[in-house]
């Protein structure tokens, strides 16, 4: 697979203080935006039930999230983001056991691999940045979003990027460091947007990923 960053992320349910937290941990709101999701999958979504989740954002493109390390486990996600319209196209053909079907990028290969739109919603987002020091020293920047989607539901995010697996065990006991920080509880989850949208708008899509993941959340 072609290599992209490691994305290793932790979802909470936001308080009304999560804001007033992150100021006095030293956290800076980066900005506030809003934007649109729209993922793609075939109609049985083969994509997604194989942990493959194809997004494409307003204003930034296509996203290829794939997935991590194999026995990953507690209440956190490991995953490699592809964001190079032409990775993307090689790792969705080799997903779906299909040829490379020409020239071309995400767009012009949807209709041939059968790909159509399965959800899409606005968010809005304040976004923070704020450095941690872990017990050797070592300083590492974590992103926390915020999220709100226009369907009503709320949801916030502590990422980091790491560009080896090496590297996942220090950012995950900073992740979960700041969670705590945040009053985030050990073990709570909290499921994705896109989790949620198909719960309440395509209750059959939900189901048929239930039955590959059970109550683990995905992405």
């Amino acid at each position: 697979m072609a290599q992209g960053l490691i994305e290793v992320e932790r979802k909470f349910v936001p308080g009304p203080s999560t804001e007033e937290r992150l100021q006095e941990l030293g956290g800076t709101l980066e900005h506030r935006v809003t934007f649109r999701d729209s993922y793609y999958d075939t109609p049985e979504l083969s994509l997604m039930r194989a942990d493959y989740w194809l997004r494409q954002r307003e204003g930034s493109g296509w996203e290829l999230k794939c997935p991590g390390a194999a026995g990953v486990s507690g209440p956190h996600t490991e995953d490699t983001e592809l964001t190079a319209e032409p990775s993307i196209v090689v790792q969705l053909c080799e997903v779906l056991g299909t040829e490379v079907p020409g020239a071309g990028g995400v767009a012009a290969v949807l209709g041939p691999l059968g790909l159509q739109l399965v959800a899409s919603f606005v968010t809005k987002r304040s976004a923070w940045k704020l450095v941690l020091s872990g017990a050797d020293g070592e300083e590492r920047l974590l992103r926390v979003d915020l999220d709100t989607a226009d369907f009503g539901y709320a949801v916030g995010e502590v990422e980091a990027l790491v560009h080896k697996e090496a590297e996942v065990p220090a950012a995950l006991e900073k992740i979960h460091h700041l969670s705590s920080l945040l009053g985030v509880l050990e073990q709570e989850r909290a499921p994705a947007k896109l989790i949620v949208y198909l719960q309440r708008f395509r209750p059959q899509d939900y189901q048929r990923l239930l039955e590959v993941y059970g109550s683990k959340e995905k992405p």
